[in-house]
């Protein structure tokens, strides 16, 4: 093989790798781009470019969240013409040996596959690792009409429209994220869930709740929605589901369904669905055997330490 060098990411370089990769062949692949980056002490960030004669062929880098502490996130890429030639595990080597003995040493990386997509050589690269799944993460369109419109009006539960700063909504929402990532831990704050959630920075644009009972009668919410402002103004609405962790799966099953009803009596909306959502999870795997949910893309999450 002809001999590969290492260097540290340089200004210029996502504009040089671009003309390597080629365009990206979907929104989550110009996402993963992000994480290449200049090497940062604090947070911990160590991105390398890998290259021939001068030429860079692939890039890769590993860095630290303060959000989920207890892995580091891998993310590797090389140009189509120079795969399978063992870079991307070389860049993992390197990689892997600027990590200080004071930083977690388990990796996590993913890879998402869209349909007609084939998973067998990314899949095949992150096992070769030794890297194991601990999430699987569906990006999921919703048709109209595919759950009959909820019935308010024989029971004291309660929709409504809520502010997105609202500081009841975003411990709600900061509680429902910390508990359905028991697989790889999170430590969102408040802040933390307005700052990456619920802020106009994030495109959110509106939220609903749905309480057991009036709020003025001492109600809570059971389960909420905020929307966003979609990638494209043809796209469906993107939505965050989700349900107050303080009450059971079951507690909050009906509602969860309602909430979703409600969103699609009209307009296709598009959510994110982890395995561990399992309310929301399994209302999604029940549409889609009944073809009025469509995957429009898969993410496999995998760790060093699964």
């Amino acid at each position: 093989m002809t001999e590969v060098n290492f260097r540290s990411w340089r200004s210029g370089d996502d504009l040089e790798l671009l003309q390597v990769f080629g365009d990206p062949r979907s929104p989550q692949a110009h996402q993963d781009r992000t994480m290449l980056r200049a090497d940062s002490d604090a947070p911990f960030s160590r991105c390398l470019v890998a290259t021939i004669q001068d030429v860079a062929v692939g890039a890769g880098v590993v860095f630290a969240s303060s959000l989920h502490p207890q892995r580091l996130w891998l993310y590797v890429e090389v140009a189509p013409t120079h795969r399978r030639q063992g870079i991307g595990r070389a860049l993992v080597e390197q990689l892997r040996a600027l990590i200080p003995a004071s930083q977690t040493q388990a990796l996590k990386a993913r890879y998402t596959v869209t349909p007609g997509d084939s998973a067998q050589a990314p899949a095949g690269f992150v096992a070769a690792l030794g890297l194991r799944s601990i999430q699987i993460s569906r990006d999921v369109i919703l048709e109209p009409g595919a759950l009959a419109e909820p019935d308010f009006e024989s029971n004291e539960r309660v929709i409504e429209e809520i502010a997105t700063g609202s500081v009841e909504l975003t411990t709600v929402v900061m509680d429902f994220y910390n508990a359905v990532h028991d697989w790889d831990p999170a430590k969102m704050t408040v802040g933390s869930a307005q700052q990456m959630l619920l802020n106009d920075a994030t495109g959110a644009q509106g939220a609903l709740v749905l309480r057991d009972k009036p709020k003025s009668a001492g109600g809570k919410i059971l389960a909420f929605a905020v929307s966003y402002v979609p990638a494209r103004a043809e796209a469906p609405t993107d939505v965050l589901v989700g349900h107050n962790p303080a009450f059971t799966d079951d507690e909050v099953a009906e509602a969860v369904r309602d909430m979703v009803a409600m969103l699609i009596h009209q307009y296709p909306v598009q959510l994110e669905v982890d395995s561990s959502m399992f309310v929301l999870s399994s209302l999604v795997d029940a549409l889609e055997k009944v073809e009025q949910a469509t995957v429009i893309s898969t993410t496999h999450i995998m760790a060093s330490d699964a």
